[in-house]
C-alpha cells in the first residue's frame, strides 16, 4: 500500500543523474550517446535533458510537486466537505490512472501532464492517511501513530535504491512503483471513517457503527453500551451544524490567521530543506545507489529518536531543534572541500537525518494545532505550502551555475526562518485536540 510515495522519490531520483563528475562540456552537434552501465533509461536520456537542456531536468520535478502542491490544497477541502475515506479512494483510483499513463508517455509534454495529474492525485493519500490515524487515538498515543504512518516513507525510501538496481528502466520502473495501489484499494474497504468528522457532519449512526467496532477490537464493549446515537447527537461539537467551513476560515480570526501564517513558513522550510538535501543525493560522489540507501537507512533510527522524546520534551523545542540542526548541517557540508566525500557524505546524512525527525514532528504538530472542524483543510493548506518549497527546491539549486555554495546557503537560511516560527507557536504535548475555531480562541 505504502510504496506508491516512490512515485515522488522517484522524480528526485532520476532527476540526479545529471554531470556529477565535474568535468566541462561542450555543445554537441551530432546528437548524443549515453553511458547505460549504470541506467539503461532515463528522463534525461530519453530526451536529452542535458547540457542546455538540464534545466528542463530539473523542471520534471517542480512539475511532479507543482501538482501535489496545488492537490493537497483541493484534497484537503473535499476530505473536510465529503469524508476522509471517500476522499481517499478517489485518491488512489486517479494517482494508479495517471501513473501508469505516465509510464507509457512518449512525448515529454504528455509526460509533464501526466507526472503534473499524478502529483495532484497523490497529495490526497499523503495528508488524509495522518488525520485519519490521529483522530482516532488518544492523547498518549498521538505521537506513536503519527511516527508509525510516516514509516512507510522511510521504508518506501529503502526500497527505491534496491527497486532501481534491478529496475533500471525509469518506466518500468515506475510502473513498479504504482503497481501496489490496487492492494491500497482493496485494503481501503477495512479503513474506518473517521468519528469525529462524521459527529460534526449530523451522521452519529456511522459514527456509533465505527465506534462499536473499535470497542469490540479494543474490548470495551460495555463502553458503548450507554453510548446511544442518540447521544452522540447531543454531543455534535458545532455551534451551527448547517456551518459549512472553507480555505477563508483558517484567515477568519486573530488566533486563525496566526497560525496559518507561521505554519505555513514552518512547513515551506521544512520541506524545501528536506528536498534540498534529497535533490543534492548525487553531490557526495559516492554511488547514487548507496548514497540513497544510506538516506533511507538513516530515517528509521531519526524516527526512533523522534518517538521517545517527543512526550518528554515537547513538540515545539523538538520541532526547532531539528531544523535549525539541519541547517547547520547544510551550512557546514558547504565549507567542506569537495574532494573529501566522506566528510560530506557524512554530514549530508545526518542533515538527512535531522531533516526527516523535524518532517515528522511537523506533520503531527501540525494536526494537533488545527481544530477538527478545520483539521483536514489546515493540513492541506501547509501542505501547499510545503509543497511549494519542494517545487522550488530544484529551481533553487539552479543558483549553483552562480556560485557553487549559493543553493546551501539558501537551503540554510530557510531552515533558521522556519525553526523561528516555531518559536512563536503553542506546545501541544498532551493537550486535548482542538473541536472548534472558537477553541482556538481561548487557548
Amino acid at each position: 500500500m505504502v510504496l506508491c510515495i516512490l512515485l515522488g522519490n522517484i522524480h528526485t531520483f532520476h532527476t540526479n543523474i545529471k554531470n556529477i563528475t565535474g568535468r566541462p562540456t561542450v555543445p554537441c552537434q551530432n546528437g548524443w550517446v549515453y553511458d547505460n552501465a549504470t541506467f539503461k533509461s532515463t528522463l534525461a536520456t530519453d530526451w536529452d535533458l542535458v547540457c542546455d537542456n538540464r534545466r528542463v531536468n530539473r523542471a520534471t520535478a517542480t512539475i511532479f510537486f507543482v501538482g501535489v502542491m496545488l492537490g493537497a490544497a483541493v484534497f484537503g477541502y473535499l476530505s473536510d466537505r465529503y469524508g476522509r475515506k471517500s476522499t481517499l479512494l478517489v485518491s488512489y483510483i486517479f494517482t494508479t490512472i495517471f501513473g501508469f499513463a505516465s509510464a507509457f508517455s512518449y512525448h515529454f509534454a504528455v509526460f509533464a501532464v501526466m507526472r503534473f495529474l499524478t502529483g495532484f492525485a497523490i497529495s490526497g493519500v499523503n495528508i488524509i492517511a495522518l488525520v485519519l490515524g490521529i483522530e482516532w487515538v488518544d492523547i498518549k498515543h498521538r505521537p506513536a501513530v503519527g511516527i508509525f504512518i510516516s514509516m512507510d516513507w522511510s521504508v518506501c525510501t529503502l526500497l527505491l535504491p534496491v527497486a532501481a538496481y534491478f529496475v533500471n528502466d525509469w518506466r518500468y520502473l515506475t510502473i513498479t512503483a504504482t503497481a501496489p495501489l490496487f492492494l491500497a484499494m482493496l485494503s481501503w474497504w477495512w479503513v474506518p471513517e473517521s468519528a469525529r468528522w462524521l459527529i460534526n457532519n449530523g451522521k452519529v449512526n456511522n459514527a456509533h457503527l465505527y465506534l462499536s467496532k473499535c470497542a469490540k477490537v479494543n474490548r470495551r464493549e460495555q463502553f458503548m453500551a450507554d453510548l446511544k446515537p442518540e447521544v452522540l447527537s447531543k454531543a455534535k461539537l458545532l455551534a451551527n451544524e448547517n456551518r459549512k467551513y472553507s480555505y477563508l476560515d483558517l484567515v477568519k480570526t486573530p488566533a486563525m490567521r496566526r497560525l496559518t501564517l507561521l505554519t505555513g513558513v514552518l512547513w515551506f522550510g521544512v520541506a524545501c530543506t528536506y528536498y534540498g538535501i534529497s535533490l543534492n543525493v548525487a553531490g557526495f560522489g559516492v554511488n547514487i545507489y548507496l548514497t540513497q540507501f544510506i538516506y533511507g537507512t538513516i530515517e528509521i533510527p531519526a524516527k526512533n529518536f523522534v518517538f521517545f522524546v517527543l512526550n518528554k520534551i515537547g513538540r515545539r523545542l523538538n520541532q526547532a531543534g531539528t531544523i535549525v540542526l539541519t541547517g547547520l548541517c547544510i551550512i557546514c557540508n558547504m565549507l567542506v572541500p569537495q574532494d573529501m566525500t566522506l566528510i560530506r557524505t557524512a554530514i549530508g546524512t545526518l542533515g538527512k537525518m535531522f531533516s526527516e525527525a523535524s518532517f515528522v514532528i511537523v506533520s503531527l504538530y501540525t494536526a494537533e494545532l488545527y481544530p477538527t472542524v478545520m483539521r483536514q483543510s489546515g493540513m492541506g493548506y501547509s501542505s501547499f505550502m510545503a509543497l511549494t518549497g519542494v517545487s522550488v527546491s530544484p529551481l533553487i539549486m539552479v543558483l549553483e551555475e552562480v556560485w557553487l555554495p549559493l543553493p546551501s546557503l539558501v537551503f540554510s537560511l530557510l531552515a533558521f526562518a522556519a525553526g523561528l516560527s516555531v518559536c512563536l507557536l503553542s506546545e501541544t504535548s498532551n493537550v486535548s485536540l482542538p473541536e472548534t475555531i472558537e477553541d482556538m480562541e481561548f487557548r
